[in-house]
């Protein structure tokens, strides 16, 4: 399985990025939103709650959905201890089906790009554009292709609270310059006292886009009106020394 942030996966996210962490997407996000009162606002692949939280805390009316049930426990365990209402399915990007439509979606952290085939990626976007309302919104940040492409080759390692050792080890394994795609194996290990307690190998796959291809895909889903900006600082045009790049695209009220 691709991408499924199983259990010590999620663990390794939640201490690396817990909620509220900020990469400037929670200030920009927050600034972005404001004045969407049209309905509900959601957020695909909600992960741990990272942004979804707080946004929620400061009155946002959010919903979300994830593939990972682990990392939903996650986020549900931080809307119960700050009494918000939890709101959270478990789906996927290509089967989520909801019964009402939203003023905005928002995809934070280039979450998108775990949707590694252009095609399925193709029919995500038209589903978001099904499910907002008139003159709603869709903001989706994508990491540069040198971000994903230096993004390789690493270890890292975490304590927890009892003691215990976290290590990621990130090895890049295939770059695809046809599908656009990088394939990264993700060895997750647990360890206490010295002594291995558990393992697991994530196949992480992830797409990059070029910003006009991805402009010409929003064009083809029906949305008008797209905006480019870089490094979290609304309408300023990406440099290349971006580490993300935001598109803010709307839903016409025709």
């Amino acid at each position: 399985m691709q991408n499924r942030y199983a259990t010590l996966a999620s663990w390794v996210y939640n201490l690396d990025k817990p909620v509220g962490r900020s990469f400037g997407d929670l200030e920009y996000y927050k600034q972005r939103l404001e004045g969407c009162d049209a309905g509900p606002i959601l957020e695909p692949a909600v992960g741990n709650g990272r942004i979804f939280v707080p946004l929620k805390e400061v009155g946002f009316d959010l919903e979300g959905f994830d593939a990972s049930e682990q990392m939903l426990d996650y986020c549900a365990e931080e809307c119960r201890r700050r009494n918000l209402s939890e709101d959270l399915t478990r789906q996927t990007f290509e089967n989520f089906n909801y019964d009402k439509h939203f003023s905005a979606i928002i995809i934070p952290a280039g979450s998108f790009q775990l949707i590694a085939d252009f095609h399925v990626a193709s029919a995500v976007l038209r589903k978001f554009y099904e499910c907002l309302h008139p003159n709603g919104r869709l903001i989706v940040d994508l990491d540069p292709i040198g971000v994903v492409l230096e993004s390789a080759n690493s270890t890292r390692n975490w304590v927890t609270n009892e003691g215990d050792l976290l290590t990621l080890t990130d090895t890049r394994v295939d770059i695809d310059f046809i599908t656009q795609t990088t394939l990264s194996h993700l060895r997750y290990e647990h360890w206490r006292d010295g002594n291995l307690v558990a393992t697991e190998l994530d196949l992480f796959k992830l797409r990059w886009w070029g910003v006009n291809e991805f402009l010409l895909a929003l064009r083809a889903a029906g949305f008008t009106d797209a905006l480019v900006s870089g490094g979290y600082q609304h309408g300023r045009t990406p440099k290349n020394d971006d580490e993300i790049i935001s598109i803010e695209a709307y839903r016409p009220s025709g």
